[in-house]
């Protein structure tokens, strides 16, 4: 694991990216949100980025997360999941992260809602939608996406806030730039039917590899993880 020192320097570099991408984009550098992904590093990682300024967290795995939240209990963290969620896990997410990024059934919804109303808790959502159709991956077709952005404006406990890709991994960020765009053209069409602009305010796009040109497609939330805590032991 690095050290506390590293990591204030690893987190103070992608934030002075983050600002030069929203500059060149003739955006507000505070219009884009960093979620630091902590998942497979220890809880020691997220407490040396949080002592440097960092407040969002992102998990992949519920049961994960929740470990790491019980360990962060004193911090005033903002925790989300950002990998795929089993409907079993739906009632543990629901009560213990603020954002959930990867919403993609109505069923999941449904769960997601009851759970977070039972709790009494307001769990913002994101609408996770597959553009690249990969069978590895997750995400509601586009498709089906108005159905489950219509369903959820109706959702009293779960508020939705956007759309969430994990587009194809290239080894040339400007790969990826076209999901992107696809997706934040997909936003557009939605509020243009109708759907109040407010409630589809955020874009999570963009990992370490990629997350300046998904900034510079409008990306409000990006999700980087390696770049600020180092290589994953993938052993």
């Amino acid at each position: 694991m690095l050290t506390r020192a590293d990591v204030a320097e690893r987190l103070a570099e992608v934030r002075a990216r983050i600002d030069r991408a929203a500059t060149r984009s003739g955006r507000p550098v505070d219009d884009v949100r960093l979620i630091a992904v902590s998942k497979t590093f220890p809880a020691e990682a997220v407490h040396a980025a949080f002592a440097a300024g960092q407040a969002e967290f992102g998990e992949n795995k519920v049961q994960e997360g929740l470990q790491k939240i019980a360990r962060s209990a004193d911090m005033k963290i903002r925790w989300h999941l950002i990998g795929h969620l089993q409907s079993n896990k739906a009632r543990k997410a629901a009560a213990s992260f603020d954002w959930i990024h990867t919403v993609d059934s109505l069923d999941l919804l449904d769960r997601i809602e009851a759970a977070a109303a039972e709790a009494q808790r307001t769990p913002a959502i994101l609408v996770q939608v597959d553009l690249a159709k990969e069978a590895t991956k997750h995400g509601a077709p586009v498709t089906e996406v108005p159905a489950i952005v219509t369903h959820a404006l109706g959702c009293k406990a779960a508020r939705l806030a956007g759309l969430m890709v994990l587009p194809p991994l290239a080894d040339n960020p400007e790969q990826a730039r076209p999901w992107f765009r696809e997706l934040r053209a997909l936003r557009d069409r939605l509020i243009a039917s109708g759907v109040p602009a407010e409630r589809l305010s955020q874009l999570s796009m963009g990992m370490s590899h990629d997350f300046e040109v998904a900034i510079e497609e409008g990306a409000t939330i990006v999700r980087v993880g390696s770049a600020i805590f180092g290589e994953r032991d993938t052993s």
